[in-house]
């Protein structure tokens, strides 16, 4: 009887252990654990840790063909030795979507590095890492934009890269200081969601990136940078010279309007004419290719009530016709999407267009995991159910289709740095898409123009972008359903400012967040110092992270007064009452770097091999 007794016991002691163990499990990172069922690898804490910068010197064999090549994308067989550790025989390319031309226009050979471990050798890795992001912090001039949202999307619970800063060099020269980051493939996967993990994607625009080359077509001298409220970065410190263009040729004055409306373009080409409104409103773009006249107004109202924040429908390869499509678009980007998925496509939204997973090119074609009818169908079915679960406030049809969680603290960590490059902006790009078991969730990618700098305009609006309408969403718009089914319900709202809440509390009330980064350029400011390739001078940099330390503080007093109620958290209701908004007018957000000045004030800023050799 006793020792049935003592058997009794121990099965119930087995069993709250086994309890308690699952919830902590479940709740991993919030309790500093990760779950059961990810892998450990060694990399973690080689080339990840943080603590320090680290080294890494790439050998290979005709530096300059190589780059002269980067455009395509291809890998070239290397030897790096990181941290005094040598891994032969990896595959080196280029890598970026609109950032790779942007390199090559601004005359700069800067670009963004990808190793590929396992590139000839089916069995090679670094530690267990089979690829490394080496970015080349481009629009950054406080170096650390990327670095500081992947560390609070980290220690917020969110599923994202690991980084660390690195200092390149090739065949042993010095090249300069880049981020470090965790590529979003297998080991990520394995190492997040263990080896059973789901299904991976990444929707973007047809002509902004998605993969490799995907960039190619983007030429940001096609931007129009007045109407995005952005500097031009082909001007001398933001100001052409006077009868000169960039380039030192004579400039076109015979029309002094804002472009250039005479016989020829710039570059000595003939120029449209038919048109001489700020708009080129004729049947071709000015390269001859056929446009698309669907609308001739001056902006795409397709999205009429949005922010401008970011939009890009005009002043890109074939304006609105390529990037948006305009009615009765291809049904692959639903009504006005554009074939491929172009800009604004609703399935690179992630918008329910039909039940035929030939609709959705999109995400299908960019999937990076390999994938089945059935995962198509899956998916499919969970893009389905969120929409008719934001329609309907139905809380079970949305819980059935997104991983409320995490999602949730993806986005509070999103709007908090206002970045309107990726998914809330326009361009709808730079993220992962990932789902398992129907649930879906975001990874987060590519933070260089975070903190408003995506624009770069009125700092008062960016430090209070409100919580509830993030960047180009508006209130009453179901045109984000990742998003969107936040605002769906009372209840998800209520939860998703207690995330925002919590937020603050752990990154701003507790000083760590300034701490952050006061102690990231403690440690990168001597290497920036010495980078001889960098998109700016030290003494931009020194300025930028000032701005940087002052925009924290400002947007996190508007975000606890949006929370309190003290400032609207909507568009909406800002417009009607502006007048507790947080004054930011002492900020100059192009300090930071912005898109449109990707390479300093002037060519002189960087080093280029086109220039000079080492």
């Amino acid at each position: 009887m006793s020792s049935s007794k003592n058997i009794n016991r121990i099965c119930v002691i087995i069993t709250v252990i086994a309890v308690l163990v699952t919830v902590l499990f479940m709740n991993g990172r919030a309790f500093g654990i990760t779950a059961d069922d990810s892998v450990s690898f060694g990399y973690e804490n080689k080339i990840f840790d943080d603590s320090y910068v680290h080294t890494i010197d790439i050998e290979i064999d005709d530096f300059d063909s190589f780059l002269e090549n980067a455009l395509s994308e291809e890998y070239t067989n290397a030897d790096v030795t990181i941290d005094g550790e040598t891994i032969k025989n990896v595959g080196l390319r280029c890598k970026g979507n609109t950032s790779l031309t942007t390199v090559s226009q601004l005359d700069s050979d800067r670009y963004s590095f990808k190793i590929e471990f396992d590139c000839y050798e089916s069995t090679g890795n670094y530690y267990g890492l089979d690829k490394l992001c080496l970015n080349n912090l481009i629009q950054d001039y406080t170096m650390m934009k990327d670095y500081i949202t992947y560390k609070l999307m980290y220690e917020f619970g969110v599923s994202s890269p690991l980084v660390s800063y690195c200092y390149i060099t090739v065949n042993g020269e010095e090249w300069g200081l880049y981020l470090a980051v965790e590529a979003v493939e297998d080991s990520f996967l394995e190492r997040n969601y263990g080896t059973s993990y789901g299904e991976l994607y990444k929707p973007d625009t047809m002509s902004m990136g998605g993969g490799r080359g995907n960039g190619g077509d983007f030429d940001m001298k096609n931007v129009d940078f007045d109407k995005l409220g952005m500097e031009n970065p082909f001007k001398e410190n933001s100001e052409e010279k006077a009868g000169e263009n960039n380039d030192g040729t004579e400039k076109n004055t015979s029309d002094n309007s804002e472009r250039n409306t005479s016989g020829e373009n710039n570059d000595g080409t003939e120029k449209n004419t038919s048109d001489n409104s700020e708009r080129n409103t004729s049947g071709e773009n000015n390269d001859g290719t056929e446009k698309n006249t669907s609308d001739n107004s001056e902006r795409n109202t397709s999205d009429e009530g949005k922010k401008s924040s970011g939009d890009f429908s005009e002043g890109m390869p074939g304006g609105p016709g390529e990037m948006q499509g305009g009615p009765g678009g291809d049904k692959s980007g639903g009504p006005g999407g554009g074939p491929g998925g172009g800009m604004g496509s609703d399935d690179s939204k992630i918008k329910y267009i039909d039940d035929d997973t030939d609709s959705y090119s999109a995400i299908f074609d960019s999937a990076k995991t390999d994938i089945t009818k059935s995962d198509k169908k899956r998916l499919v079915n969970s893009i389905k159910s969120l929409s008719e679960g934001i329609a309907n406030s139905d809380t079970e049809a949305i819980e059935s289709a997104v991983d409320t969680d995490a999602l949730m603290r993806y986005m509070v960590v999103h709007n908090f740095v206002v970045n309107g490059d990726s998914y809330t902006g326009s361009m709808i790009h730079n993220f992962y898409l990932y789902e398992e078991d129907g649930l879906m969730t975001f990874i987060p990618w590519d933070y260089n123009l975070a903190f408003g700098t995506f624009n770069g305009n009125d700092a008062t609006s960016i430090v209070n972008d409100p919580i509830d309408t993030p960047l180009s969403i508006s209130e009453d718009d179901t045109d984000r359903p990742m998003f969107s089914w936040i605002t769906s319900t009372d209840e998800y709202t209520s939860k998703y400012h207690e995330y925002f809440q919590s937020f603050i509390e752990q990154f701003y009330t507790s000083g760590y967040l300034n701490e952050l980064i006061n102690s990231t350029y403690e440690m990168i400011s001597e290497y920036v110092d010495r980078d001889p390739t960098k998109f700016c001078t030290t003494e931009e940099f020194e300025k930028a992270v000032q701005s940087l330390n002052e925009f924290v503080p400002l947007r996190c007093e508007s975000i606890i007064g949006q929370l309190d109620g003290t400032i609207p958290s909507t568009d909406s209701g800002q417009e009607a009452d502006s007048s507790s908004l947080v004054d930011a007018s002492t900020i100059t957000i192009s300090d930071m770097g912005v898109m449109a000045n990707g390479g300093g004030g002037g060519d002189d800023h960087f080093h280029s091999r086109r220039d000079s050799e080492h």
